[in-house]
């Protein structure tokens, strides 16, 4: 039983309670339990690369209950299924094969969605129009009206937000955008940001490129769903849809929502983007089955002459965020800090005296979610920063693909004086599909 349906039922709850009874101490709320006025319910809707994480992480929280488990593929329902009742030790997670379907459950509350980049923003906003809270991952969506769409439907209903840009919760990463924001190394002239290249066959599938009939376990149409209807092959779906840009958006938009993320953290840029963007990639044949980028440079021109540099295949350009000042520079990646202060290296948190903008602090991004859900305050990575993060990844895969440098106006979100280059904002939707 959830918040919800327990507030509900209470009035009627007390007439009953005229009789003796006995009630559960897990209903009350004694133990580690907490009371089901104070459980978020939580369902889930995908199950590949990042939802088994996420959802561990939110099953972990003793105020937070995972009750249903949506999928198109019946071997990843299973598994997700197994997972949540293995972990609660009950028969209890409901099975959903279309996710309109959970989300017009009542009872639940918040929802977690990691599906490939094409159905980022029909789930996420049919989430929002149900009255659900979500965590999404990043990319925030597939093009950037997409996006849009999102950021509205989000801000419209009210809705909770929380991106999968789990790096804000971490300490070094805290600590280095923190350094950068309260102006310890002057004033930033150049940001580097580092991202990989190429493709990582995640399914092992790169021997089976060959056409063949969807196995029975996957409802492909349902899966394919927006995008242009392709012949199935088994190295284009689960876990490797990223390299094909039907689906998703190569490493570029798989990478751009964590260290661009972090780069704009320390600017102060969550809702700020470039003035200029210029892209140049290294693409496979147009006919390749992996069609993504497998190189590329982004430069990037931001609001206080900040020059920032987006790019995977460069090995001058070193994987993580790298901020250049006046007096110094900074740099971040998964387990790694440097910068040209030495005595930064050793330190977990700035000294009270130097810090004069004091970022959003979490060491849980999943705790973080889950109590701004309650409070109903913004969580560290809200949908506009996600938009954001974004946003340079998206223009700069347009300007690769027309071959020039695109002025962009970050106040109306428009590409200015390029029509073909506007088109490209957004992407055909396949019958009956319409964007939300």
């Amino acid at each position: 039983m959830g918040r919800r349906r327990f507030i509900g039922l209470a009035g009627a709850a007390g007439a009953a309670l005229a009789l003796p009874t006995i009630i559960p101490a897990s209903a009350l709320g004694r133990g580690d339990k907490p009371a089901p006025s104070n459980r978020i319910i939580v369902g889930i809707v995908g199950w590949g690369m990042i939802a088994p994480q996420n959802t561990e992480g939110l099953m972990k929280l003793n105020d937070c209950q995972v009750v249903a488990s949506c999928n198109i593929d019946k071997h990843h329902l299973k598994r997700s299924m197994d997972a949540v009742n293995g972990h609660y030790k009950n028969k209890d997670c409901k099975p959903y094969h279309d996710y309109r379907e959970m989300m017009a459950r009542k009872d639940i509350d918040a929802v977690m969605i990691a599906v490939p980049d094409h159905w980022h923003e029909l789930i996420a906003v049919e989430a929002a129009k149900q009255g659900k809270d979500i965590y999404g991952e990043k990319p925030l969506a597939k093009t950037i009206v997409e996006q849009q769409a999102i950021v509205k439907a989000v801000t419209k209903h009210g809705r909770i937000w929380q991106t999968g840009s789990w790096q804000r919760s971490w300490t070094n990463f805290h600590k280095a955008a923190e350094i950068v924001r309260n102006g310890l190394i002057g004033k930033i002239t150049r940001v580097e940001v580092g991202l990989p290249a190429g493709h990582s066959d995640f399914g092992h599938d790169s021997d089976k490129t060959q056409v063949s009939k969807p196995p029975p376990e996957l409802d492909y149409n349902f899966w394919i769903g927006p995008s242009k209807m392709v012949p199935y092959r088994q190295c284009q779906v689960h876990l490797n849809w990223r390299w094909n840009y039907n689906t998703g958006g190569g490493q570029l938009m798989d990478w751009v929502g964590h260290h661009v993320d972090i780069a704009h953290w320390g600017l102060g840029f969550d809702n700020n983007g470039p003035s200029e963007v210029e892209g140049h990639g290294e693409f496979p044949a147009k006919d390749a089955i992996w069609n993504t980028a497998t190189k590329y440079r982004i430069e990037c021109e931001y609001p206080e002459n900040i020059h920032m540099t987006i790019a995977g295949g460069y090995d001058e350009i070193k994987g993580g965020t790298k901020w250049i000042g006046t007096d110094g520079w900074v740099y971040v990646d998964r387990g790694k800090f440097d910068s040209s202060n030495k005595d930064w290296d050793d330190i977990k948190d700035l000294p009270y005296d130097q810090v004069k903008i004091p970022l959003t602090r979490s060491t849980d991004h999943y705790r973080n979610f889950i109590d701004c859900v309650k409070s109903r305050q913004p969580t560290i990575t809200p949908v506009t920063t996600a938009h954001h993060s974004a946003i340079p990844g998206h223009l700069g895969l347009i300007s690769m693909l027309v071959g020039r440098k695109l002025r962009w106006d970050v106040q109306q979100e428009k590409i200015l004086g390029d029509h073909e280059a506007t088109g490209l904002m957004s992407r055909h939707y396949r019958r009956p599909y319409r964007i939300g």
